[in-house]
C-alpha cells in the first residue's frame, strides 16, 4: 500500500468520524427534545488503491416505523377517549352524587316529601309553601341541569372548530416539509442533516394531527408521505386539502345535527380537496377516531340522550299531575256507540282507540294524536314509546268535518266517527270488521284550570303554557322542556289551589294533595329508545323515581367505563411511547459508548496520518 493511498484512507477515516462526532453531539443536545429520533451517520465501503477506505454517504434516522404507525393509532385512540371521559365526568357532576343534597334525586324526594306532609296537612299554609319551594328547587334544578349539558354541547362544537383550524395548520406544515424534500441532493432515502430535521418536525405534525383524527400514512422513495383519514379520503400529498366546519355561536337543546344541511343547525366537517369537490366528513363518518369523532359524538349522541332523559323525565312529572284521562262507557243496549268529548284536547293529547280486527282476531291500538298543522303529518309510531301503538296525526285546524274524515279515512271503516261537534262524538265500530274494547281520551289540564272539579292539575309549566307533548312544525314540545319547565305562577299567586279544586272544596280536603303524592309515587311511563333506557322494540317502563334512578346510574356507569377505557388506553400509549423511546430515542449510554469508539478511532486514524508524516519526512531527509 502507497503512503497516499494510507494517508487517502486516514483522511476518509477522519473525516467520518468528524460525522459521528458531530451526530453524537446533536443526538446528546437533544435527549429531551420531543420528537427527536436518534441519528447514526450512513456509511459505505469504498476503493482506495490498493486498500479499502469509508464514505459517509448521509445520516440515517433509527426509527422503527411499524412502532410509529401503531402509536399514531393509539394517539387517535387515547385522543378520543380521554376527551370523552373528560366530558362524561364534567357531566356527571351536574347529576350530583344519587340521595346527596344537591342531586336530582334529593330535589325529587324532597318534593315527595312536602307533598306527604301537604297530605297529612291539607288545612296548612306552611304545608303549601313547603310544596311550591320543593317543586321550584326541582325545576330550576331541571333548568340549570339542561344549562349545563347545553355548554358542554356548545364546548364540543368550539372543540371541532378548533380542532379543524389546528389540523389545517399541521396539514400545511406537512405538505410544505413534502415539497422541500423533492430537493434533496442525495435522492432516495437518503439523508442529510437537515434533511433528517426536517423529517422529525413533519414526523411531528403527523404524529399531533393523529391525535385530531384517525389517519393512514404511506411514504414514497423520495421520503416523501401521503397522509389519509383512516376512511380513505387523502389529506395531505404535495398539497394541502383544507377543512372547513361552520360552527354555531348557540348551541341549545333545540340545535341538532343532520345529514341534510338545509335542515342541521350545527356544524360539519367538509374537506375541501386540492383538485376540486368537497367531502362532507361528518355525513360520511369518514372520521371515526380522534378528538374530532369525540367532540362530534358528544354533541351529537351522548349528549343529546343525556338531555333526551332530562326532558322526558320533566314531561313526565308535568304530565303525571296535568294529563286527565277519560274512559268512555261501553255502550248500554239497545245503544250501539260510544260517546266521545274531544273538544278540551290540546296538541299532542291523544284518543285512545283499542279494537280487535275481525279478519285475523289480533287486537290493534291506535292512538289518534292532535296536531295543528298539516306539515308535520305524518306522525312516526316513535311519537308513544309504547312499541305496540299505532300513531295517527289528525290535523284539528280542519274543523269537526275535516277532523271526521281523517279519522275515518285512517282508520278504514273498521270504526267511524261521526257527530257534529268535538264535545259530542259518537264512535261505532263494523261488526263484520272490527270490535271495539277500549275508548278514551288524555287531556292536559291547563295552567289557569285550578279549580274546575279536578284533582288534575298543572303543577307544572312550560314557561307558563301547558304542556301537552304537541308537535309542532318547530319540532316536538318535548325538546328542552327540563330548562324550560316551571311552576305555575297561579299557584304561586295562591297557594291554596293545592288543596282547593272546585268551589264546594272543605277545608282540609286531602283528595287533590293524595291525587298528588300517589301519582309522583306510583304513576307509570313508558320511555322511549331516545332516553337511551330501553330499545324501541322493549322500552324502559316505570314510575318517575325508577325512571330517574335508572338514567342516573346509567350515566354514572357510562362516565365510570368512560374513565376506564381512557385509562386503558393511556396506558397502551404510554407503553408503545417507551418502545419507540428505546427504539428511537437517544440512549445517554449508548452514546458515550459511540463516543469512545469514535474517540479511539479518530486516534488511530490520526495516528496513521502522523506515521505517515514521519515517513514522508524520512523520504525528504533521505535526498
Amino acid at each position: 500500500m502507497s503512503l497516499n493511498t494510507a494517508l487517502s484512507i486516514a483522511m476518509a477515516g477522519l473525516r467520518a468520524n468528524q460525522a459521528g462526532l458531530a451526530l453524537v453531539s446533536s443526538n446528546v443536545a437533544n435527549a429531551e427534545t420531543p420528537g427527536y429520533i436518534r441519528k447514526a451517520t450512513d456509511q459505505i465501503a469504498v476503493t482506495a488503491g490498493d486498500g479499502s477506505s469509508v464514505r459517509t454517504i448521509g445520516v440515517n434516522r433509527e426509527l422503527d416505523q411499524y412502532i410509529m404507525a401503531q402509536l399514531r393509532t393509539e394517539m387517535s385512540g387515547a385522543g378520543y377517549a380521554t376527551l370523552k371521559s373528560n366530558y362524561l365526568q364534567q357531566m356527571q357532576s351536574l347529576y350530583g352524587n344519587p340521595g346527596s343534597i344537591g342531586s336530582l334525586e334529593y330535589s325529587f324526594n324532597a318534593l315527595t316529601s312536602a307533598v306527604q306532609a301537604l297530605a297529612t296537612s291539607a288545612d296548612s299554609s306552611s304545608a303549601r309553601i313547603g310544596v311550591l319551594n320543593a317543586a321550584k328547587t326541582l325545576a330550576q334544578q331541571l333548568n340549570s341541569m339542561t344549562q349545563g349539558i347545553q355548554n358542554l354541547r356548545g364546548g364540543a362544537e368550539n372543540g371541532i372548530k378548533d380542532s379543524v383550524t389546528t389540523a389545517n395548520n399541521l396539514m400545511k406544515q406537512i405538505a410544505t416539509i413534502n415539497n422541500q424534500l423533492t430537493a434533496n441532493p442525495l435522492g432516495g432515502t437518503s439523508t442529510d442533516s437537515s434533511t433528517a430535521a426536517l423529517l422529525d418536525r413533519r414526523d411531528q405534525y403527523i404524529n399531533q394531527l393523529s391525535q385530531l383524527m384517525d389517519i393512514r400514512v404511506t411514504t414514497n422513495g423520495a421520503n416523501q408521505v401521503t397522509v389519509f383519514t383512516g376512511s380513505g379520503v387523502q389529506l395531505v400529498g404535495n398539497e394541502a386539502a383544507t377543512l372547513r366546519f361552520d360552527a354555531q355561536n348557540t348551541v341549545s337543546a333545540q340545535t341538532a345535527w343532520n345529514s341534510d344541511p338545509a335542515k342541521s343547525t350545527l356544524g360539519s366537517v367538509v374537506i375541501d380537496l386540492p383538485n376540486g369537490g368537497s367531502i362532507d366528513l361528518t355525513a360520511s363518518g369518514a372520521i371515526k377516531s380522534g378528538t374530532i369523532a369525540a367532540y362530534t359524538e358528544l354533541r351529537d349522541k351522548t349528549l343529546v340522550e343525556a338531555q333526551n332523559q332530562l326532558d322526558q323525565f320533566a314531561a313526565s312529572i308535568s304530565s303525571a299531575l296535568s294529563d286527565k284521562t277519560t274512559v268512555s262507557p261501553a255502550p248500554v243496549a239497545p245503544a250501539t256507540d260510544y260517546a266521545l268529548d274531544a273538544s278540551k284536547m290540546l296538541p299532542g293529547n291523544v284518543i285512545n282507540l283499542t279494537y280487535t280486527d275481525a279478519a285475523t282476531g289480533k287486537q290493534q291500538q291506535i292512538s289518534l294524536m292532535r296536531v295543528d298543522s298539516p306539515d308535520v303529518l305524518p306522525l312516526p309510531d316513535t311519537a308513544t314509546a309504547n312499541p305496540n301503538d299505532k300513531v295517527i296525526g289528525i290535523d284539528f285546524s280542519q274543523g269537526v268535518a275535516g277532523i271526521l274524515n281523517q279519522i275515518n279515512g285512517a282508520l278504514g271503516g273498521s270504526v267511524t266517527f261521526s257527530g257534529t261537534s268535538l264535545s259530542s262524538l259518537s264512535v261505532s265500530s263494523n261488526p263484520a270488521f272490527a270490535t271495539i274494547n277500549g275508548l278514551s281520551t288524555t287531556v292536559t289540564q291547563p295552567p289557569g284550570t285550578l279549580a274546575d272539579g279536578s284533582t288534575e292539575f298543572a303543577l307544572f309549566t312550560d314557561n307558563g303554557s301547558a304542556y301537552s307533548g304537541g308537535v309542532s312544525t318547530t319540532g316536538s314540545q318535548i325538546t328542552g322542556l327540563a330548562g324550560r319547565i316551571s311552576v305555575n305562577n297561579g299557584l304561586i299567586a295562591d297557594p291554596a289551589k293545592l288543596v282547593t279544586y272546585s268551589s264546594s272544596t272543605l277545608a282540609g280536603d286531602t283528595k287533590r294533595s293524595s291525587y298528588m303524592l300517589n301519582q309522583l309515587n306510583n304513576a307509570s311511563f313508558t320511555y322511549g329508545a331516545q332516553t337511551g333506557t330501553g330499545s324501541t322494540s322493549a322500552p324502559f317502563t316505570g314510575n318517575l323515581l325508577s325512571y330517574m334512578r335508572q338514567f342516573v346510574s346509567q350515566q354514572g356507569s357510562a362516565a365510570e367505563s368512560a374513565k376506564q377505557l381512557a385509562d386503558g388506553q393511556n396506558v397502551v400509549l404510554n407503553t408503545l411511547d417507551k418502545k419507540m423511546a428505546d427504539a428511537s430515542g437517544v440512549n445517554m449510554d449508548d452514546e458515550m459508548a459511540h463516543l469512545l469508539a469514535l474517540q479511539n478511532a479518530y486516534s488511530a486514524n490520526a495516528r496513521v496520518m502522523s506515521t505517515v508524516n514521519e515517513l514522508y519526512k524520512s523520504l525528504m531527509n533521505a535526498f
